[in-house]
């Protein structure tokens, strides 16, 4: 950009319409908390001029000093060349409502499993009581901490494989002062014995391995570790189904996240009552399933996930 186009751009809404514009013009691709360059390009900037994401109307007007024009222009200039997520150039991600830091040591959090969070798992829960949660394949700590928020009467574990997103979960547990979720190193159940839940929800890694390999570039920024799930996307699902048994209350209930590779579970399980939860937006590939009718079907369930590495 040279100096004489900076100069033209003087207040808030001005920043804000040419990083949208820069970032369609690039191609850029968006599926990191924001599906458009617009929100995207207002996250970039009120984080970076330290305002909150429901800002009024009325500022979009406001001038910028030099040197915060200078800082965005930068960061908009990284989000086009590097093809870095917003939320990595930010460190912030919002998830139900909460700010949570965000970095490459985790997934950025966008799951939908937000809205059943800030929705108390209803209908779905059906008014049954809950002490005890197990937020599996925590990563960032974002449902683990939120589910704690939320329901501070909850103890909430977080359990991950990875010490780097166990670590990044430690800070925003502390920074959202969530004292009633521990966080635990764990690979998938193994590291949970003895541990029952009335809830377990998971979103844990379904991506197939073409779909990972054929990823646009921003998603190259992010841990493979919490994408990568195989062939169809189901390896470490049907080992959740599985062991979920084992760690759920006898009326307790498994929330997982599968997205796409929905078609290959129903595909795989077609006896088994899947509730496919429809959001806002539509259905998402989450389900719901009552502990007994994963026990039910056990031994199939066992079967095809004996056969995954």
């Amino acid at each position: 950009m040279t100096a004489d186009a900076a100069n033209a751009l003087h207040t808030l809404i001005d920043l804000i319409r040419y990083g949208a514009s820069r970032f369609n013009a690039a191609g850029l691709t968006f599926g990191h908390s924001h599906d458009n360059a617009l929100d995207e390009a207002t996250a970039l900037v009120l984080h970076t001029l330290h305002l909150p994401p429901d800002l009024g109307p009325a500022y979009g007007q406001a001038h910028l000093l030099a040197e915060e024009k200078q800082a965005i222009l930068a960061l908009i200039e990284r989000r086009v060349a590097e093809r870095v997520p917003v939320a990595y150039l930010t460190g912030e991600a919002w998830f139900a409502g909460l700010s949570f830091k965000t970095d490459a040591r985790a997934l950025v959090p966008r799951s939908p499993i937000a809205e059943l969070i800030e929705s108390g798992f209803e209908p779905w829960l059906g008014g049954r009581q809950v002490q005890r949660v197990l937020d599996l394949c925590t990563g960032s700590g974002c449902i683990a901490i939120a589910m704690g928020h939320y329901n501070p009467d909850w103890q909430v574990d977080g359990a991950d494989i990875s010490d780097e997103a166990l670590a990044l979960a430690a800070e925003n547990k502390a920074r959202l002062h969530a004292d009633n979720v521990q966080l635990i190193k764990s690979d998938l159940f193994n590291g949970l014995s003895g541990r029952r839940y009335e809830l377990i929800v998971s979103n844990p890694p379904y991506v197939t391995n073409e779909e990972t390999d054929a990823l646009p570039q921003e998603y190259s920024h992010e841990p493979q570790l919490g994408l990568r799930a195989g062939q169809d996307g189901l390896d470490l699902v049907l080992k959740i189904l599985r062991d979920a048994p084992s760690h759920l209350s006898a009326d307790g209930l498994l929330i997982c996240e599968v997205g796409e590779s929905e078609r290959h579970l129903v595909r795989l399980l077609p006896e088994v009552d899947f509730s496919w939860i429809e959001f806002k937006v539509g259905q998402m590939g989450v389900f719901a399933v009552e502990c007994r009718e994963l026990i039910a079907h056990s031994a199939r369930i066992t079967e095809l996930a004996a056969q995954r590495s």
